[in-house]
């Protein structure tokens, strides 16, 4: 995924995060807004990393990793949730360079969904 199409994702992103739960300017401000750019940008890099190491383990490693962070700062896994379904609904509409990579995103962001459920009902 070339960098105007990360770019693109992750505002649409963040953008629909912020609209849909209005609590987070009040809770985290822009600053909450810029990390959440951020960490869109991660996952969208590590998808990458695991795109081409063929290794779904390898997103579901940065997952858990994840998760065990952002809720140690109060940001519950459903939230997480939400951003990769959000992730996955958005790239399965966007015109991309590479449809083999966005189809191999869509995959490991599922199957880092269904591990996410698992860590939720923990």
């Amino acid at each position: 995924m070339n960098k105007s199409e990360q770019s693109r994702l992750v505002q649409l992103v963040a953008d629909e995060i912020y609209e849909a739960y209005p609590y987070l300017w009040e809770k985290f401000g822009q600053n909450g807004r810029d990390r959440t750019e951020e960490d869109n940008f991660h996952h969208l890099d590590h998808l990458q990393a695991a795109y081409e190491m063929k290794s779904v383990d390898f997103f579901i490693d940065y997952t858990t990793w994840l998760n065990t962070v952002l809720t140690s700062r109060d940001v519950p896994t459903s939230l997480i949730i939400d951003n990769y379904e959000r992730l996955v609904r958005l790239l399965k509409n966007m015109e991309v360079v590479d449809e083999d990579e966005k189809q191999c995103y869509i995959k490991y962001l599922d199957e880092s969904l269904q591990h996410l459920h698992t860590l939720s009902k923990r």
